[in-house]
């Protein structure tokens, strides 16, 4: 059987999404190709979130146009992506994962198998059969990932998956990104913790007001910022 086309890379050309009378997003080019992680920055309201879920696919933009491997309109098959506060269903942890197999298609003579194999890889094996709303904020995002991934994805798009989270919950996500990249797996990912992005970042993007301020590889991001708004932005300044 043909494999199916890939959705990366995923371009932005000239993308402007605008609401209320203001642009969230204002004529961005950008593209994301396979690889490491690319982790977006910026302070509040800078775009992170509209952008991941234009890259989605979940809205569209005002101008400009979205691709996934040079085509438009791609249904969002390959593409999985997890907010910042997930909703868990009233039901166990293995159960959740089950319903996001069942609605992903995957056939029920895999289900157990991959169930376990999910569990395993978000370090949850042990609360399987937990009620999902018993677990800890971070055991939940951990599920969450669990779920998106039972889609076997290509690309992963997280939202501040770690926000509001200790450091050893912090670090659990963070070992299961790095798990989940390792196996070929796009993984685009917003933050506000600068470590984190140092920690993860194949490459940065740093946005501001809607507009792509620099976009580089992590460790030239952190070591050599090229714009004035980076070396700002990573001083720890507000940026206007």
């Amino acid at each position: 059987m043909r494999a199916p086309p890939s959705d990366l890379p995923i371009r932005f050309e000239r993308v402007t999404v605008r609401a209320g009378g203001r642009a969230i997003l204002d004529a961005v080019d950008m593209t994301l190709n396979p690889g490491a992680p690319t982790l977006l920055i910026g302070p509040n309201g800078s775009g992170k979130t509209t952008l991941l879920r234009l890259a989605m696919g979940l809205i569209a933009p005002s101008e400009g146009r979205v691709t996934w491997g040079e085509r438009e309109h791609v249904a969002p098959v390959r593409r999985a992506i997890v907010f910042q506060r997930p909703s868990m269903l009233r039901r166990s942890a293995a159960a959740n994962i089950e319903y996001a197999l069942a609605s992903a298609d995957i056939p029920r003579s895999r289900w157990k198998a991959r169930i376990a194999e999910l569990l395993e890889l978000v370090g949850l094996s042990e609360f399987a059969d937990r009620s999902a709303r018993q677990l800890s904020g971070g055991e939940q995002q951990r599920l969450a990932l669990a779920r998106a991934l039972g889609r076997d994805p290509e690309v992963l798009f997280l939202d501040e998956p770690t926000a509001a989270l200790d450091p050893a919950a912090t670090k659990a996500i963070e070992d299961v990104v790095r798990a989940v990249a390792a196996r070929n797996i796009k993984v685009v990912m917003s933050t506000h913790d600068l470590g984190e992005a140092r920690r993860l970042a194949g490459e940065v993007i740093l946005l501001n007001r809607g507009r792509i301020v620099e976009s580089s590889a992590g460790p030239t991001f952190f070591s050599n910022p090229t714009t004035e708004a980076a070396q700002r932005f990573l001083a720890g300044e507000l940026l206007l």
